[in-house]
């Protein structure tokens, strides 16, 4: 197996690094993202440039094992260490009044197996680019290749680092945001075109833009509560065929594709982290009857909701 370089690992390899991890987050649920989050206190002699690179692992032997991993290191995150009266932590981003405050590196690492990347690619059977055979894995070699952390790749890295979702709040954001990483990364490595190139004219005006991004967190938001495109052009002010086209240009999806993607993800986590019931999920997400979310989720997984638990063992909690 050919391994990443150690462009990253060389932070978590110091000696010193050890006793300074301030925190770590893991997220390995069967057939979903795997990602993990790491956050070290920063070394006064720390001289890196912010990194980032594609690892493309490609085994003939398990081909189902084969996966495409993303990582970053970056820096410049500054945190606030003091507490409140509560005693709580101080979540705040606003150093104005803060005394106690801290500046971390952070390692992000997102794995995207072949199961997950069919729930989200759509086969293009006549197209034979360098992406679409990474993204399929019918490309037969592994390569590891630096990846270019490009403001858009850097604003979804720091919406991950300092958003305040909790819980349930928190998979869907998470999820919806290392989508558009996986869809910014790869078409900054390995598409035909630049990212910041747009087709739709229209969307060269900023503020059609920010409609758009609108429309996406409506739609994260209202995981639960299904609404119309005819809806969703009311909300953001934006005429419903500019919409569709734009958010496919803009996203690389079309709204339905996207909402139905982000619905099944929570779907998941629902099922298997909180061990809520078909029947509860279901009703959650807004289906009229469980044969329904069934054959959805089923579509969207190539499982049925009562197979997910038992494709793969849950760890016991210690």
């Amino acid at each position: 197996m050919l391994q990443a370089p150690a462009i990253i690992d060389v932070l978590v390899e110091r000696p010193d690094m050890h006793g300074n991890v301030l925190s770590e987050i893991a997220h390995q649920n069967p057939g979903s993202i795997h990602y993990s989050i790491k956050r070290f206190i920063k070394p006064a002699d720390w001289m890196q440039e912010d990194r980032g690179l594609l690892n493309y692992q490609y085994l003939p032997a398990a081909p189902h094992k084969s996966s495409l991993e993303l990582r970053f290191c970056v820096t410049g995150q500054v945190y606030c260490t003091g507490k409140l009266h509560s005693g709580e932590k101080c979540k705040t981003h606003s150093f104005a009044n803060c005394h106690e405050k801290m500046a971390s590196i952070d390692v992000l690492s997102f794995i995207f197996t072949p199961g997950v990347l069919a729930q989200l690619i759509k086969p293009r059977l006549s197209s034979d680019t360098l992406a679409d055979n990474v993204l399929s894995f019918r490309h037969k070699t592994p390569f590891t290749k630096p990846l270019p952390i490009c403001n858009k790749i850097r604003a979804v890295l720091e919406g991950l680092l300092n958003h305040n979702y909790t819980d349930t709040l928190e998979n869907i954001y998470v999820n919806a945001q290392t989508q558009m990483l996986l869809l910014y990364g790869v078409d900054c490595m390995l598409g035909e075109k630049e990212i910041d190139i747009l087709t739709c004219k229209f969307l060269a005006n900023e503020a059609d833009r920010d409609k758009l991004i609108k429309a996406r967190q409506i739609l994260i938001q209202q995981i639960g509560e299904p609404i119309t495109i005819k809806e969703l052009s009311r909300k953001v002010a934006m005429n419903e065929c500019y919409l569709k086209k734009g958010f496919k240009e803009m996203f690389g999806t079309t709204i339905f594709d996207f909402y139905q993607s982000q619905r099944m993800e929570h779907a998941k986590y629902l099922l298997y982290d909180k061990g809520l019931s078909v029947t509860e999920v279901a009703s959650m997400l807004g289906y009229s009857s469980i044969s329904h979310f069934s054959t959805a989720f089923k579509k969207h997984t190539g499982l049925k909701p009562c197979e997910l638990l038992f494709r793969e063992v849950k760890p016991v909690k210690a």
